[in-house]
């Protein structure tokens, strides 16, 4: 569903990433790991196509970085849910509405908006936040909506994107435990975090970035910490 065939990211002439091949299948849980700076965020923006590669491909739902055309992006964006760190939510607006918003700029009827927008809320146990304005909530709450708009769409994949990187470590497992919910429900996750603990205490499919190169990869418990080990 996702391929990435021997892919150079280059952001302001500055070569990011390189030879980056990779795929995830449908109703995969994949972890894009690295520290702070090392390119997840550049990766994760190649697949929803804000970054088109330098050199190879990147191939996403049927849409290739090749043959796209600018007017066709849209379309795929809709077919992606994106989770940011910082929420993104829009604070004049209730939660209902946030999640309401992103429906109506695509002429849904009303009715599957509330049908879509309520279902999403239950899936993040928000069921009685739909009129809360969003800095009412705290911050795991405000990272549970911002969930709820990802899939609110029906998305073939949600990208979450440092997605516990303002949380504390309690409600940052609690966050990885709704991203894991939706996962079981098939629908694809891609998580990019530099929080190797995150990744051993919910365990998947793993991906390191280190210099300008994404290998696979397993997190294991040392006296010296929680550390990634590069596949051979």
């Amino acid at each position: 569903m996702i391929s990435f065939s021997n892919a150079a990211l280059t952001l302001k002439k500055k070569t990011v990433l390189e030879g980056v091949n990779f795929t995830v299948d449908s109703g995969e849980l994949v972890y894009i790991a690295g520290k702070s700076g090392s390119g997840k965020t550049t990766l994760l923006k190649a697949i929803y196509m804000q970054v088109l590669p330098s050199k190879g491909e990147v191939t996403v739902g049927g849409y290739s970085s090749k043959t796209i055309k600018k007017r066709h992006i849209p379309h795929l964006r809709r077919k992606l849910g994106i989770v940011f760190q910082d929420f993104r939510l829009l604070e004049d607006r209730s939660v209902y509405d946030n999640l309401a918003f992103v429906l109506k700029v695509t002429n849904t009827k009303n009715a599957l908006i509330r049908k879509r927008v309520e279902e999403a809320l239950q899936e993040v146990g928000l069921t009685e936040a739909a009129g809360e304005m969003p800095l009412d909530l705290s911050g795991g709450e405000q990272q549970r909506v911002a969930i709820a708009r990802a899939l609110v769409r029906e998305p073939i994949a949600i990208l979450a994107d440092e997605p516990t990187g303002n949380l504390d470590p309690e409600t940052s497992l609690e966050i990885m435990q709704y991203l894991k919910k939706i996962n079981s429900k098939g629908i694809t996750v891609i998580v990019a975090t530099h929080d190797y603990e995150l990744v051993r205490h919910h365990p998947s499919r793993s991906f390191l970035i280190a210099g300008n190169t994404l290998q696979p990869t397993t997190f294991s418990n040392s006296a010296a910490g929680y550390r990634p080990h590069q596949q051979a």
